[in-house]
């Protein structure tokens, strides 16, 4: 496996050595990409002779290829080790003045941190912040353990040891597990028009549906998203991701369509969308206008099950999973109501989440209890949508 190993400005620098040495006898291919500040701890030459690859700071060096996007698009793994408060802080913000940093915006393969700074540092609300947004991203962060720090200080901020992260990040989902697989994401919410104003629709901001895209592509997978209404900032994450295609749809007529006609070349298709039960069986040309007191009633028809429609039409080897919106705080009712829309569904995995006023809709977070066929449980995970959207390909990685 091609790895890159960032190394930024810590004492605890000099534990990473052993880190690369961990994985170059384990036969991975390692790049080691230290800051400027972290070679008054380690040196290019120690880099260079642990590693076996030649090691440079600089964006400047070896332009030819391109080394600061080559290395990002090369890899398959990156681990930041020790990784500061200075470093979290930009990768949370997106800043590349450095070879680590253009190597880690320029990569979509899985990163891993580990944090190491003084207790102080690790509790300020700034790092605590930034730290909650790579989560959110899908970084996964090993440590800090607690233990003796750097001046005889004590507490959490002590870098975890190198084999407790070289275990963490061999084990990532997502390490290209997906690689050449087919993937098919409705994602968002569909508005039902009324007239050329109005609208019904949901409360989905497409936060979800884009985790589960964004996890696929990560993990190697070819994905295509039918996106309906998503907030701006969701929608743009799909749009950037170099293996990810998106359409735009907006109504759930457009999204049936949509998904059945990409569903033929698709290998695994996750219906996360939410979709409209119901539209309006007529709708105005033009603005409807309030008639005094009178109330307005609406004639309703129902929508396609296009979920349903899409594991009926499956063909050998496709696998469909879909997800189920329920208000059922009693968990055992929950299940009960997940078991019975999956029989009636089809569906080979179905991802049931509870909702409601301050549960999952706008919110960073889910929990989701994923059943299999016979309606047994086979995964279930509360955290980020990212952690959540790589427990769901877990699942399916264990069913194919």
């Amino acid at each position: 496996m091609f790895i890159v190993v960032g190394v930024t400005g810590g004492i605890a620098a000099y534990k990473s050595v052993h880190l690369v040495r961990r994985l170059v006898r384990a036969g991975h291919d390692v790049h080691v990409i230290p800051t400027e500040d972290s070679l008054h701890f380690v040196g290019l030459t120690t880099w260079e002779a642990i590693s076996r690859n030649p090691v440079t700071t600089s964006v400047h060096e070896d332009v030819a290829r391109v080394r600061h996007v080559s290395l990002g698009r090369s890899a398959e793994l990156v681990v930041v080790a020790p990784a500061t408060a200075n470093v979290l802080a930009k990768m949370a913000a997106g800043l590349a003045d450095d070879l680590l940093g253009t190597t880690l915006l320029a990569t979509t393969a899985p990163v891993v941190v580990a944090p190491a700074m003084h207790t102080e540092m690790w509790r300020h609300p700034a790092t605590v912040a930034n730290v909650a947004v790579l989560r959110e991203r899908g970084v996964t962060v090993v440590g800090p353990a607690e233990g003796e720090l750097t001046g005889g200080d004590s507490g959490p901020g002590r870098m975890s040891e190198p084999d407790e992260i070289a275990d963490a990040a061999l084990a990532v989902p997502g390490v290209h597990d997906l690689a050449g697989l087919r993937v098919l994401v409705s994602a968002g919410g569909t508005r039902e028009p009324l007239d050329p104003v109005r609208y019904l629709g949901n409360r989905s901001s497409g936060r979800q549906g884009v985790a589960v895209a964004l996890a696929a592509a990560d993990r190697g997978a070819d994905v295509t998203v039918v996106l309906a209404h998503a907030d701006t900032d969701v929608a743009d994450r799909v749009r950037r991701h170099p293996r990810i295609r998106v359409v735009d749809v907006g109504t759930a007529e457009e999204l049936q369509h949509a998904m059945t006609s990409a569903s033929s070349s698709a290998e695994v298709i996750v219906m996360a969308a939410a979709v409209a039960d119901y539209r309006v069986a007529e709708v105005s040309a033009v603005k409807m206008s309030k008639k005094g007191d009178a109330g307005l009633t609406l004639d309703l028809v129902q929508n396609p099950d296009i979920l349903a429609g899409l594991a009926a039409a499956r063909r050998d080897g496709q696998m469909v999973v879909g997800f189920a919106a329920e208000t059922e705080p009693d968990r055992e009712l929950l299940l009960e109501r997940g078991r019975g829309k999956r029989a009636r569904k089809g569906v080979d995995l179905l991802v049931v989440n509870e909702v409601g006023w301050t549960r999952g809709f706008d919110r960073t977070d889910n929990a989701v209890v994923v059943l299999g066929p016979d309606g047994a449980v086979v995964a279930e995970r509360q955290g980020t949508k990212r952690e959540v959207a790589d427990a769901l390909w877990d699942a399916v990685v264990a069913r194919r």
